[in-house]
Parts: structure tokens; sequence; C-alpha cells
């Protein structure tokens, strides 16, 4: 198991290595000159003794290999530099805005755990039934409606409807930011914060949550028909034992990777749900750096996200040999 882990932690590096050279070297293929951009944009003739500074100041004069050299040293040292835009500093920017995007993904990724995976018990269990026709038709239908649409309907129902009918306080959900931004044990909610989250949140599940649920279906549909489940039922074993502990912890394993890829992806790649709901997190400050060619910004976000993704998945690699002793990673011989 140990030198499992190890091998995985050392594959990360190549995985970083080779995801931000990709991205450095497409901002030097992309049309425009940073340094005018910088200046103050591809739509005015900014004064050519600031151009000249500005690529003095960025290195922008010397050679790419050169570049390229000098930001993996800056980067080895964890300093990700400065924003071209603002001149603020990217660990600042990567403190103030990673911070809400994993709060944000830990609540989608709750969701999906307690509704997906319920959901998805509860109708393979009950296949064919009235309730799994209804579930199943809802699971597609979430997997299939844009997250700016759902975002879209979601606020005009729980936010402009019951100001508009002047419903109670407490139901009259929040669309924009993050609120007071209050929060215990990191990521609970106090105060009003919870009215900011809840939307987002549910938005940014919906799709995955779908998925879990017919994933976990699929699975446990496979493993209600396997022997041991039958020879488990012939000991005389309550069929509530025999369903959430012989046969749930077996299906998991399909389940468990999706969940693991959803959390890792939703840090920063939430762009369409935190640009709906003017949520201050990674993603949506990629998509602005990307748009405005701030290289630093871009660079260094994405290589929070990369390394935060391949943790995910290492995690859940881990976890395989928990819900299936059968499996001894890192073990000769054997998965």
């Amino acid at each position: 198991m140990i030198s499992y882990i190890v091998r995985r932690l050392l594959l990360i590096i190549p995985t970083i290595f080779f995801a931000l050279s990709f991205l450095f070297a497409l901002f030097f293929v992309l049309p425009g000159d940073p340094a005018t951009l910088i200046a103050g944009g591809a739509n005015r003739t900014p004064d050519p003794g600031v151009i000249e500074r500005i690529n003095e100041r960025y290195g922008f004069d010397d050679p790419l290999v050169v570049q390229f050299g000098d930001y993996w040293k800056r980067t080895l040292q964890w300093d990700l530099g400065e924003s071209f835009q603002n001149r603020r500093s990217v660990n600042e920017i990567l403190g103030d805005k990673a911070v809400n995007s994993v709060r944000l993904a830990i609540w989608a990724t709750l969701i999906e755990i307690v509704f997906g995976i319920s959901i998805g018990v509860l109708s393979a269990i009950r296949r064919y039934s009235l309730a799994d026709k209804l579930t199943t038709a809802v699971t597609a239908l979430a997997s299939a409606v844009p997250v700016f649409v759902l975002g879209f309907l979601l606020q005009y129902a729980f936010a402009v409807q019951p100001n508009k009918h002047g419903w109670p306080e407490w139901m009259r959900l929040r669309t924009q930011g993050i609120g007071p931004n209050t929060w215990t044990l990191f990521f609970i909610p106090t105060g009003q914060t919870w009215r900011y989250l809840a939307l987002p949140a549910v938005v940014l599940a919906a799709t995955s949550t779908a998925l879990a649920a017919r994933m976990t279906r699929g699975s446990m549909l496979e493993v209600l028909r396997a022997d041991y489940m039958r020879t488990a039922r012939a000991k005389g074993l309550d069929e509530r034992r025999v369903v959430w502990r012989h046969g749930l912890r077996n299906a998991m394993l399909p389940v468990v990777t999706l969940i693991g890829l959803d959390f890792g992806t939703v840090i920063g790649a939430a762009v369409l749900t935190e640009k709906t709901f003017s949520w201050p997190g990674l993603g949506s400050e990629i998509a602005d750096s990307v748009i405005s060619r701030d290289l630093p910004v871009t660079m260094g976000l994405t290589l929070v996200v990369v390394l935060a993704f391949t943790v995910v998945n290492l995690i859940v690699d881990v976890s395989y040999a928990w819900f299936d002793p059968r499996i001894r990673l890192g073990d000769k011989g054997t998965a």
C-alpha cells in the first residue's frame, strides 16, 4: 500500500509539469501582445516607452526558454507571481478564492453522496416500480438541463417569487455573492450565509447527483443478483442488513470513483455555477484571467486545481481497499 501511494505521488510531478507547460506555451501562441494587453488592452495604442518598461519588468523580451525556466524556479518556491491586471499577489488571490470553492465543493459533494446514493439504492430495491420510473425520469432530466438554465430557474422559484409574494424571510434565498461569509468548522455556514450557499450548491450538485443515483442503481442491481447475496438471505439475515451492509458496500466502487472525480473537478471547474450566482471562487477567477490573458493568475490557480484533482484521485484509489478487501493496492499479482 505504501509503495503504491509513493508511486502515485511521484506521478503527480509529470502531470503538473505537462499541464502547466502546455498552458505556458499556449499563452504565447495566442494572438496579441501581453505587454499591450497589460498597458491597456488591444483596442488602445499605448506609449512605446510604457511597452518597453512592461517588457523589461516581466521579462517578455527574454527568450521563451529563459521565461519558462524562471517561471518554474519561482513556482518551486511557491512564488506564483502577481496579477498583470491589478498587481495583486497570486498567492493572495488563491487564498481568497480557493476557500470559497472548497466550501462550495464540499456541500455539492455532500448533496451528491446523501441524495445520489440513497435514491439509487431505493430505486434498485424497488425496481420497475412507480418510484423507480419517476426517479429515472427525474435523474435523466437533471442530467440534461444545462447548469445555467437550472440556476436561473431556481433563482426565479426560490428568490424572485418569495420576494414578490411576501414569503417569510427565512424562505427567501439569495442569488448573488457569498453574503456575510461567516462559517464554523470551516464549511458550516452561520448566520445568513446559508441563504447564499443553498442555490449554488444545489445547482452544482444536480448533474453529479443524478449520475451518482443512476450509477448506484445499476451497480446495486448487479450486486443484488450475486450469489453471496442469496447466501446471506439464506442464512436468515434481515433484508435491510443484507442490502445496506453487504450489498451497498460492494456496489460502491464505481460510485466512489465518480464522487471523487466530481469533488476534484468542481473545486476549479464550477465556472458556470460561480458565474450564475456571482460566487467568488477559483472557476470564475480562472475564466476571467483567461479572457484577460492574466498568465500568472491562470497558471497559479490551475496549478492548485491540478494538485487537488490528483490528490483526490489518489484518495479514491486508496479507498478501494476499504470498500473491497479483495483489493490490495501495490501487492504483486493482485489488483
